[in-house]
């Protein structure tokens, strides 16, 4: 059990990395004061640029994927379910309630879960990751594709193993999560001021993502 709860730590600990926070220090910018105030992945995007942007949604993506992949093998069981799925909650529950920030100011969990389920589901989530470039595509906001990809993976993978498994449980459960973490998005979206992809934050309501 030693094993098992020290893997569980550190998968936490390895979504925890605050990578949003360091590239924008690296910057010369607090990213928690400009834009959304959010370390994710689109802040930097729109405080940074695409390349940085970038960089972060990749970084974020491999905090999730590598304790999915890694730490099964580490303490000697199987990937997948149950513990793979485990280390990934944890990956992604670091991310959001970061420790090295004293559990404040993390991202939405967006970039951090298509890690775990490319991981995990790789098709399921490729399917989510096309329904988000779609939907940003089309309307240009990052937020809705985020929506649409939380929505699209509990699917995918429902109709991938015909069943309600575990896992389609906990995909479900992750998508209602990204909501959750979306719901001033949401309002924003519904009053007609959430911010679209390439927009100056002169020329919107201040929306967030």
């Amino acid at each position: 059990m030693i094993a098992q709860a020290a893997a569980l730590l550190a998968a936490y600990v390895i979504g925890s990395f605050p990578t949003a926070y360091l590239v924008g220090r690296a910057n010369g910018v607090d990213l928690r004061t400009v834009g959304s105030g959010n370390l994710g992945a689109t802040n930097v995007l729109r405080t940074l640029g695409w390349k940085w942007g970038l960089l972060v949604y990749v970084v974020d993506g491999l905090k999730g994927a590598l304790p999915v992949l890694l730490l099964p093998g580490a303490i000697g069981v199987a990937t997948g379910w149950p513990w793979g799925a485990a280390f990934g909650l944890l990956a992604i529950l670091g991310h959001v309630r970061p420790v090295f920030l004293m559990g404040k100011g993390g991202g939405k969990g967006v970039a951090t879960a298509s890690g775990v389920f490319i991981a995990l589901a790789p098709i399921p989530a490729l399917c989510a990751i096309v329904g988000f470039i779609i939907a940003v595509a089309i309307t240009r906001y990052v937020s809705l594709g985020s929506l649409v990809g939380a929505v699209v993976l509990p699917v995918a993978l429902l109709l991938q193993q015909r069943e309600i498994t575990p896992l389609v449980l906990v995909s479900a459960a992750v998508g209602a999560f990204v909501f959750w973490t979306h719901r001033e998005n949401i309002g924003r979206l519904r009053r007609g001021e959430e911010r679209r992809v390439g927009t100056s934050s002169s020329s919107s309501a201040g929306g967030r993502a």
